[in-house]
């Protein structure tokens, strides 16, 4: 896409290295010519990082005017230090750019444990509102990534307005609002009292119905900033906003570590949405799941295992009905032995794998996405450190 088109007016990145990673660069900073109209969700990881209850504080009154990302370091499990730490970026980028720190929202994102290297960031921070730019994108999607190994850059246009999504994200994802980052900007109009809920629904159908490996990272957050120049239709808005946010969520996991295969998984005619989205991430969080897609094994019993494994859900065995794709591979409480050999050929051929369970209870659905596990994904974490 021709990025500089689809860039809201008004904004302005920076990407740069400052000593965090040993060259690549990791501080990221996205600012807005005027304060802006503000909605975020965080982590419900009890053991968050330092950057999350600032981060919470600044969004509280619905105004932001800057983000600053850190890669490299989560400053996760760092206490008092690492809080202060966090605060000292903030100040720091306050009075570089000449704005309330209370408008600032921190992020960092890496290894848990270490501390900042807090003088280099904060030397690396001098003279920044000199090299802001609109041209900066590119850099700033470069600087927020850890494991990545592609950028994560969606936009939408809405009338004259315009979206930009920008995340990062490989591994650890189970958000539960991961190692997640998601900033989201627009030059549309948007009220202060309908921010939240136009946030909060899209992530309910992307962010929130992903998983790579079940793990809720530490630092996930999710940021929409609107600096309230152009009149849109909110409803229109609402629904670009939500396929922005869902094909940042595919290219997370069609980025994921190790990952070759996309998996979704729809389950429908569920008696109510919430335990459609229950079931549903029961099958994509399944190891075994994920490795019979890796293996192209068309093993129906691993569905009916996380199925069953499910708490509190109405289940009748004979009801329901299982597809790989436009294949049915289980009805009436038995295998379709007819179909076997070309759902093999299916998960053999395609990328792009879709599970359907029908329950036969009600009538609501969900879907939920996810990737396969392959010996790729242990390489990667078994020396993450190392």
């Amino acid at each position: 896409m021709k990025m500089n088109n689809d860039i809201p007016k008004g904004f302005q990145f920076l990407g740069k290295h400052v000593g965090i990673k040993k060259a690549k660069k990791d501080l990221g900073i996205i600012f807005s010519e005027t304060k802006c109209t503000s909605a975020a969700m965080f982590t419900k990881n009890q053991f968050c990082g330092e950057s999350i209850p600032i981060g919470k504080a600044a969004v509280s009154d619905h105004v932001l005017q800057a983000i600053v990302v850190t890669s490299g370091v989560a400053n996760v499990a760092t206490g008092a230090e690492g809080y202060e730490n966090a605060n000292k970026i903030v100040k720091q980028l306050s009075r570089e750019l000449e704005i309330s720190p209370a408008d600032i929202l921190p992020s960092s994102t890496g290894i848990i444990g270490p501390q900042l290297p807090i003088e280099k960031i904060i030397d690396g921070m001098a003279d920044i509102s000199e090299s802001l730019s609109e041209s900066n994108l590119l850099d700033f999607a470069n600087a927020i990534m850890t494991t990545d190994n592609k950028l994560k850059i969606v936009s939408r246009k809405v009338g004259d307005a315009s979206i930009l999504g920008i995340a990062k994200g490989s591994g650890m994802i189970e958000p539960n609002m991961a190692t997640m980052l998601v900033y989201i900007l627009t030059d549309a109009i948007i009220p202060e009292n309908k921010i939240d809920d136009l946030l909060s629904l899209s992530v309910s159908e992307s962010f929130n119905s992903i998983s790579v490996d079940t793990d809720t990272s530490t630092s996930d957050t999710v940021v929409l900033m609107a600096n309230n120049a152009i009149q849109v239709d909110l409803e229109v808005f609402s629904e670009k906003l939500s396929a922005l946010c869902l094909e940042l969520a595919k290219n997370i996991l069609e980025d994921a570590e190790g990952a070759e295969h996309l998996i979704e998984v729809e389950i429908s005619k569920c008696i109510s949405k919430e335990e459609a989205k229950k079931i549903g991430k029961s099958i994509i969080n399944s190891p075994l799941v994920k490795t019979a897609v890796y293996g192209g094994d068309p093993n129906w019993g691993r569905i009916i295992m996380a199925i069953g494994k499910t708490a509190d859900i109405l289940l009748s065995k004979k009801d329901i009905v299982i597809y790989f794709g436009t294949y049915q591979i289980f009805k009436n409480e038995n295998k379709i032995v007819d179909n076997i050999e070309k759902i093999r050929l299916y998960l053999k051929k395609e990328k792009n794998i879709k599970i359907k369970v029908e329950m036969n209870t009600g009538e609501h659905h969900h879907k939920v996405y996810g990737c396969d596990l392959t010996e790729s994904y242990i390489e990667i974490n078994s020396y993450y450190q190392t």
